[in-house]
């Protein structure tokens, strides 16, 4: 479809934009900041992203800088990052929010972040002990450095290979591979040893 696409055909990327579309929300709905919630809804803002790709798809494919999907990822990043900025300018933002990284995302939701984490607690004894989970892995989430949250945060919810985290944070696919196994020994350290969540993990 990216061949076809590349050569002008439209269903192509009709075809890529569709096949995109449910993973780009997901990943608007992690990062959109809770104030906005009420004021901006996620299909929106991926709907920009996936025009502005359709207007510089000719450039994209003259010059790829990453993987396609990587490519509207970072457009509807861009996106978010334009409405927060709009939006949330004359309110104070804490220091913590303030994650300084390669693609400059807004911060992943510890909660979304969370639920996802417990995503294999699924049958009725499982789910009665979901809310306390969530709880105090929504904490132990909340005391990690942010880059080792957005390091969890691309691998197990947006789904991204070892390869494409490494892409988005700048670093050697080595370098993000030592980063996410820091990150779970370190959100293990948080949770303490009585809460094995390795198991949890969907």
């Amino acid at each position: 479809m990216l061949q076809r696409a590349a050569a002008g055909d439209r269903a192509a990327a009709s075809w890529l934009y569709a096949n995109y579309r449910h993973r780009l929300k997901a990943l608007v709905n992690l990062r959109l900041d809770r104030r906005l919630a009420s004021r901006v809804d996620a299909s929106d803002v991926v709907q920009e992203a996936l025009l502005e790709a359709d207007r510089r798809l000719g450039d994209y494919f003259a010059a790829p800088p990453m993987e396609f999907y990587l490519w509207l990822r970072f457009l509807a990043v861009q996106k978010l990052i334009d409405l927060h900025r709009h939006h949330l300018q004359t309110q104070k933002r804490s220091a913590r929010r303030e994650l300084s990284l390669q693609n400059h995302a807004p911060e992943a939701s510890s909660a979304c972040l969370a639920m996802q984490l417990l995503g294999k607690l699924t049958t009725p004894t499982e789910a009665a002990r979901r809310a306390e989970l969530q709880q105090l892995m929504q904490a132990a989430l909340e005391g990690l450095d942010p880059l080792d949250r957005e390091v969890l945060a691309l691998r197990h919810f947006e789904r991204l290979s070892n390869e494409e985290t490494a892409q988005v944070l700048g670093l050697s696919r080595s370098g993000a591979s030592k980063r996410y196994i820091v990150a779970l020994a370190r959100l293990r350290e948080h949770l303490g040893p009585q809460h094995d969540f390795t198991d949890w993990l969907s």
